[in-house]
């Protein structure tokens, strides 16, 4: 074999190698976010800063939660990081009526619920575990994805299940691609967007959430993680519309703002 071959031959496995090596890089470069990102406190003013000194400051008593940790021995699948749950539990303290899609554990159902008001009523939509094989996917879901619909989807009962806070919380057991929510059309000050993965079930959430959702209401999605592949379709579909809808990404979190001024 000649030196010319082999050194073609170097430079192929060189490059694929290097490709192998990168891997995650080159995906997280092909699916970057094509959103603004924002930081927390250009969601609610609840997030701005009061000055302690010249170097120090202090979030605003709006901003000060009830929160609780989670033992590692309920292996929970896709939590929310302590971060994104702050944001959330304050955000719900300025909501009458909150909509959830993905119950899961009740985590962040439990969080909404503690720092809501005592009239808050809140609507979180999970599937029935023993309804879980007849979910079905889409030929554009992905694998992943779909795969998660069945991990996450284990509770009949919830972290809040006994708890004061349980009143205030109307857990419905239904596929949300079935879910009827023109009843709840314009009336939801608060919707947090953490379902099925699967770009049939993220579309089917938002749309349904749109028109949910009242005048000066939010919209999170969590999840939105480019280059991650369970994460995919949740950026590929919200990349999709925010050239119609303004969406944002908010800084050092995974989640994605709206607001229907």
């Amino acid at each position: 074999m000649s030196i010319k071959i082999l050194f073609l031959i170097s430079i192929i496995l060189n490059f694929f190698l290097l490709l192998f090596i990168n891997k995650k890089k080159i995906k997280i470069f092909l699916n970057k976010s094509k959103i603004e990102e924002i930081e927390v406190s250009n969601v609610h003013a609840a997030f701005e800063l009061k000055n302690i000194s010249s170097n120090l400051k202090s979030p605003k008593e709006d901003a000060i939660i009830k929160s609780f940790s989670i033992s590692q021995e309920n292996n929970i699948v896709g939590m929310t990081s302590d971060y994104e749950a702050w944001i959330i539990s304050t955000l719900s303290k300025f909501s009458k009526n909150i909509f959830e899609f993905g119950t899961c554990s009740g985590k962040t159902t439990y969080l909404m619920s503690l720092n809501s008001s005592e009239d808050t009523k809140i609507i979180s939509i999970t599937l029935n575990p023993n309804e879980i094989n007849n979910v079905k996917k889409i030929n554009q879901d992905n694998n992943s994805s779909y795969k998660n619909i069945k991990h996450e989807s284990i509770y009949d009962k919830f972290l809040f299940s006994g708890t004061p806070q349980e009143k205030k919380i109307k857990v419905i057991f239904i596929n949300s691609m079935d879910f009827d929510h023109l009843k709840f059309k314009e009336k939801m000050d608060l919707i947090f967007i953490d379902g099925g993965h699967t770009y049939s079930v993220v579309k089917n959430d938002s749309e349904k959430s749109f028109e949910m959702l009242k005048s000066n209401g939010i919209i999170l999605w969590h999840d939105y993680v480019p280059g991650k592949t369970s994460a995919s379709d949740v950026v590929k579909y919200i990349n999709s519309i925010s050239d119609i809808k303004k969406i944002y990404k908010i800084k050092n979190t995974s989640l994605c703002f709206y607001k229907n001024y």
